[in-house]
């Protein structure tokens, strides 16, 4: 693993009480500290368990989780998470949402420290005009971008991220999408993201995780996103990377799901060294699509 790796999980694996086989297991990745890296595989192969692990909400049965030269042993304001469900309090205003939030990171702050915070986070998802609304007067859209409001206010080392976008329609997602990127780009936040969106994850990603089929799922293969990093959906599928790229992902989710249908043994891939998009291609699971797909 590189030593610039910013997160490092070695050998990670979780099997549950009962149950003959893991989930998944040898599962080696490291993420460069400000890089974005989104994780896609068929259900079943332990996409969110490794987000929980990497979070501190549950605990491996083997391997390691390091983040920053420290391991990870449990949750931790360092690291934000954004689960499918907005997840705020319904009681609570946006303001007072994101304030609980605020104060739990700083609780030696006055209050005119936190409400500065919030107020600071709420512009940048553009819902100021709805900063004292209660949830129940927001869209499902909007709950979502309280939920990346709150989590980037507590200023994480690392922002976790379980499909946030999944249940919203394809315009607020889109719209979204392109928030998270300028937030992103500002703060050059280091980012892990569940998708099941290939087009999302070309866009956003830096490097994409490909997960074999569950159990004994690994991580089969990292593409390395080749496109330029100032990405817009709009322009998006006029780069001549961008089919080549996207293909190689479909190709291989395809091939996955004939395997599920098949009832097929997952697969292993050869023990490898895990590093980093740098490393060199001979000790390195990494593979740029430009090299891979023609």
């Amino acid at each position: 693993m590189s030593s610039e790796a910013f997160l490092k999980v070695e050998g990670l694996a979780k099997t549950y009480p009962g149950s003959a086989e893991p989930v998944f297991d040898g599962v080696n990745f490291g993420i460069a500290r400000g890089e974005f890296v989104c994780i896609i595989g068929h259900s079943g192969c332990g996409k969110t368990t490794i987000l929980n692990a990497l979070a501190g909400l549950e605990s491996a049965s083997a391997g390691h989780v390091f983040m920053d030269q420290r391991e990870v042993a449990g949750p931790s304001l360092e690291r934000g998470v954004v689960f499918q469900g907005h997840a705020l309090m319904p009681w609570l205003s946006v303001r007072k949402n994101i304030a609980f939030a605020v104060r739990s990171r700083w609780k030696d702050w006055s209050a005119a420290q936190v409400d500065a915070q919030v107020e600071k986070y709420v512009e940048m998802v553009h819902l100021g005009a709805a900063i004292d609304k209660k949830p129940s007067a927001l869209s499902g859209g909007m709950k979502q971008r309280v939920g990346i409001a709150r989590a980037f206010a507590i200023e994480p080392k690392m922002l976790l991220l379980d499909e946030p976008f999944g249940a919203l329609d394809a315009l607020t997602r889109g719209t979204i999408q392109d928030e998270l990127l300028r937030i992103c780009a500002e703060t050059h936040q280091t980012v892990f993201m569940i998708t099941h969106d290939v087009d999302e994850a070309i866009l956003l990603a830096d490097k994409i995780l490909l997960m074999s089929n569950g159990p004994q799922a690994r991580v089969a293969e990292i593409v390395v996103n080749t496109m330029p990093r100032q990405r817009e959906r709009a322009t998006l599928h006029h780069d001549p990377q961008y089919y080549r790229i996207r293909n190689h992902l479909v190709d291989f989710l395809v091939a996955r799901s004939k395997d599920l249908s098949h009832g097929r043994a997952p697969e292993h891939p050869p023990e490898v060294r895990p590093g980093l998009a740098n490393d060199s291609a001979a000790d390195s699971p990494v593979r740029a699509p430009l090299q891979r797909v023609v």
